[in-house]
């Protein structure tokens, strides 16, 4: 998944989990209860895919003079994230030889 894939489908999580009924149990969106441990399995999945957004967004938002792709990271890193982030094909890069 991409960065944006990610917080994407944290922000579905978590409408997913933002339903209660009138005694202020979780339920779905269509009102039939829901037990707490999947209502807290849905927060917790929703944080996990906020948290791997928040990292793609971050390791991408720093350039540095003279290498503006960097975010500041050795090349090699910056190789490493490239690779690791790429799987997708979002931040595809080429290598100068």
């Amino acid at each position: 998944m991409t960065g944006p894939e990610h917080y994407r489908e944290a922000e579905r999580l978590l409408s997913e989990a933002s339903f209660l009924s009138v005694s202020g149990n979780p339920v779905t969106r269509d009102g039939i209860p829901m037990r707490p441990e999947t209502h807290a399995a849905l927060i917790a999945r929703a944080q996990a895919h906020a948290q791997l957004a928040a990292v793609a967004a971050h390791v991408f938002s720093q350039p540095v003079e003279g290498h503006p792709d960097s975010a500041g990271l050795s090349e090699e890193e910056w190789d490493d994230w490239c690779n690791t982030v790429s799987a997708t094909g979002q931040y595809a890069t080429t290598k100068e030889n």
